[in-house]
């Protein structure tokens, strides 16, 4: 019978991927046993981002329901169209949650075998996953306040505007400083078109993180400098 498979043990662990330049935030990476099978059969896929764990339960990229749902659970840093993705359809039996039907689209076509987890072990993981903070680093930390602060003020709103993203900036090791930036946050927003033909301007912050001061104050200190004055003036224009 199915009920006699063996029950796995799900472990998310966040991990800032070798490219992060391509997506700066840790993506959290499923382990299924203590061990990445994702891995080994799309090897260059990457998981979702910590930016999908921070809605309500019911919008997290693993959660599931007893209605079954396809997920696209690794892709890689270009596109799913490009160089294929993994997908796994998942669903709630009972006190089981099952991930089967995977599909690989990649160059490879091995995938994992069917894996059924202990629901109330796979529910506290992904709550554990999305509150847990102790992989940033402080430019994480400015990163995520700073856009918590600027998304609830509305304030790109009030010019016009709308808030494109906000990402970390990490030092890139082995490129001398003259070819990179230091460290730091990204702000980019851009105008919102009124009238057909018009020209939507994008504008963007390069913004320094430090280690010698909190970082609940580096971002606070941030967020006054955006919200001084119409970002339009202070911004720099990215085209």
């Amino acid at each position: 019978m199915t009920d006699q498979m063996a029950i796995s043990t799900l472990t998310l662990q966040h991990r800032i991927p070798d490219d992060w330049a391509a997506d700066p935030w840790a993506e959290v990476r499923p382990l299924i046993d203590g061990v990445d099978v994702l891995e080994r059969v799309h090897p260059e896929g990457v998981a979702p981002n910590c930016r999908h764990w921070t809605g309500p339960a019911e919008s997290w990229p693993l959660t599931v329901t007893k209605e079954p749902r396809r997920v696209m659970i690794t892709e890689p840093p270009c596109t799913a169209g490009c160089c294929g993705a993994l997908y796994v359809t998942m669903r709630r039996e009972g006190d089981r949650v099952i991930w089967d039907a995977w599909e690989n689209t990649s160059n490879i076509t091995a995938v994992p075998a069917d894996i059924r987890f202990d629901a109330a072990q796979y529910e506290a993981e992904l709550a554990r996953a999305a509150a847990d903070r102790s992989w940033e680093e402080p430019v994480d930390t400015v990163a995520r306040l700073l856009e918590q602060t600027l998304t609830d003020s509305g304030w790109f709103e009030q010019w016009g505007c709308v808030l494109t993203g906000v990402w970390p900036r990490r030092a890139e090791p082995d490129i001398p400083e003259e070819f990179t930036s230091p460290e730091g946050v990204d702000v980019e927003f851009h105008e919102v078109l009124q009238a057909p033909g018009e020209r939507a301007c994008s504008y963007g912050y390069e913004l320094f993180v430090t280690h010698d001061q909190p970082v609940e104050e580096q971002a606070r200190q941030l967020a006054a400098r955006i919200l001084a004055d119409d970002p339009r003036k202070t911004a720099e224009l990215r085209g």
